[in-house]
């Protein structure tokens, strides 16, 4: 999908997606600051209730799949999809290109994923009790679980890209053909449809993560010596 827009800066040439997503970046930092400088305890807004039934739906969401206390992830994965999310909701307004429809953009989101797996799982296992995780079940299978980590960046960047663009061009073509009023439920779909890809996408992500931080390290750990009992 071509850009709607390039800006030149020193010579280099900035597709649209790079402005909109920092400006995406500056709203969401400019609400997240203004809110927590509103939070109270008693009588709080409507906007503060929104945000905490969100904060504790994605912590349940969390624990179920990591099975533990959800603090140390929930804010990478709610960052991801609340930026996924508004970036999909571009998809409404046709002279924008959505950061998502972008592959440079998928690939970086995906990226990050793969980085933070890794980190994470350091974190829980140190780096000699991560790195033995690519040994399981056999050393043979180092390769293939080498390849397994790539590929599924790979398919986080490509299933994300792939949906947000196909959706944006549908509508784009549908209003230019059909004008205003064909195209709205299929935008409303659309829209329906970016959510629920900015869900999958951090489902997904807890998912890995949680692959590398309940890896069984019991058959790595030194067989601690049976205690003698003594006779009475």
């Amino acid at each position: 999908m071509n850009p709607v827009f390039t800006l030149r800066l020193f010579g280099l040439e900035i597709p649209d997606t790079i402005p909109v997503s920092l400006g995406l970046v500056a709203l969401i930092l400019v609400v997240a600051w203004l809110s927590a400088r509103r939070l109270v305890v008693h009588e709080p807004s409507r906007w503060q209730v929104v945000l905490e039934i969100f904060v504790v739906w994605l912590s349940d969401t969390v624990e179920r799949i990591m099975g533990e206390d959800p603090r140390p992830y929930v804010p990478l994965i709610g960052t991801l999809i609340v930026w996924i999310g508004l970036c999909n909701l571009l998809t409404a307004v046709p002279w924008v290109r959505p950061p998502t429809a972008d592959l440079s953009t998928t690939v970086a989101l995906a990226l990050v994923v793969m980085i933070a797996v890794p980190g994470y799982g350091i974190w829980r296992h140190g780096v000699g009790g991560y790195l033995r995780t690519y040994l399981r079940p056999h050393p043979l299978l180092l390769p293939f679980n080498i390849i397994g980590e790539l590929t599924r960046t790979l398919a986080l960047a490509v299933r994300l890209f792939g949906n947000v663009m196909s959706g944006h061009m549908v509508g784009a073509v549908l209003l230019v053909v059909a004008g205003l009023l064909v195209p709205i439920p299929l935008v409303m779909l659309g829209l329906l449809t970016g959510m629920i890809q900015a869900y999958i996408f951090g489902i997904l992500a807890a998912v890995f993560i949680a692959a590398a931080i309940q890896v069984d390290l019991a058959r790595d750990q030194p067989a601690e010596p049976a205690q003698v009992q003594e006779k009475t």
